[in-house]
């Protein structure tokens, strides 16, 4: 048996639009989306990832740090994160960032978590609502050089520098073990994550990033300028640290459009409408008929 230990998670986190309300409107000419113009919500099993952190360091000890990528907006589930327990935070934003793929995503998240420093674990959701691709997990990974799995519901064991975590697909599930460090993705059945702490939300309140504190002060004129604020939240460890292309040392040209060979090219939004109905009758003869027309109209084939 391993001596006990306790670990470092860093938890990929991302602000994603409302799906319900993504229509073609919103899609500028680029193929990016407007996403000033939707309501944001935290994305949900980034939430089963975040709560998957937080257990093991309920459990063994560590710390929690959170990442996201995105605009300057995006600091709100980053307070929601310190809000559940998490113990530092990180607002990765530049313009050079914006139409983003998924490589070049995971091209500026693997430079922040190098900039991190040492840890454990790297947690991320399976996917995001907003895109569905499952993929920025994985390519992250891979740009870090370190192993993965996918699609992890529960972690089973910890014993020194070894996981062993349950999968879940479709038609099943498998354990795995692997050697730390490595990224976990967390699908949405992992667990409940936990709300957020009336005491937490009290002490982080007023936790904000730089390019938030014209609000800020219209909220608390008490501060006068936004040099005041500014001493006055890092004194208290309520700065939310804000981090460029330049801090990361980034290849600028693998960020960005420029770095996305994939583009989207049209949003639509699909609403089904019943047109017409016809009943069948519950007989054999009557779901062969209905398969048969399944079949003619390229229903099923």
């Amino acid at each position: 048996m391993s001596t006990p230990r306790s670990y470092h998670s860093v938890v990929l986190v991302k602000q994603v639009p409302d799906t319900h309300h993504v229509t073609g409107e919103v899609m500028k000419k680029d193929g990016t989306m407007n996403r000033a113009a939707l309501p944001a919500i935290f994305n949900p099993e980034d939430l089963n990832a975040l709560e998957m952190a937080l257990q093991i360091k309920d459990r063994y000890g560590g710390t929690v740090t959170v990442l996201t990528m995105g605009p300057p907006k995006a600091a709100e589930v980053l307070r929601e994160s310190l809000y559940r327990g998490a113990d530092r935070v990180i607002l990765l934003t530049d313009r050079r960032f914006a139409g983003a793929d998924t490589l070049a995503t995971s091209y500026a998240l693997a430079c922040a978590i190098k900039k991190i420093g040492p840890f454990d674990f790297v947690f991320a959701g399976r996917q995001a609502i907003d895109g569905d691709t499952a993929q920025v997990g994985p390519q992250t990974a891979e740009k870090l050089g370190i192993p993965q799995i996918t699609y992890a519901e529960a972690i089973l064991n910890l014993d020194g520098d070894t996981v062993t975590a349950r999968r879940v697909f479709d038609l099943g599930a498998e354990v795995v073990q692997c050697k730390l460090p490595c990224l976990i993705t967390v699908v949405g059945t992992a667990n409940r994550p936990r709300p957020a702490s009336a005491r937490r939300r009290i002490q982080y309140k007023l936790a904000a990033a730089p390019m938030e504190y014209k609000d800020l002060l219209r909220r608390w004129p008490e501060f006068e300028t936004e040099e005041a604020l500014d001493q006055y939240l890092a004194a208290r460890g309520l700065k939310i640290p804000v981090w460029t292309a330049d801090d990361i040392d980034a290849d600028l040209s693998r960020l960005g459009l420029a770095g996305s060979p994939t583009q989207v090219y049209k949003v639509n939004f699909v609403v089904l409408e019943a047109k017409e109905s016809k009943e069948i009758p519950p007989t054999p003869e009557g779901i062969q008929s209905l398969i048969d027309e399944l079949i003619e109209e390229y229903v099923v084939g």
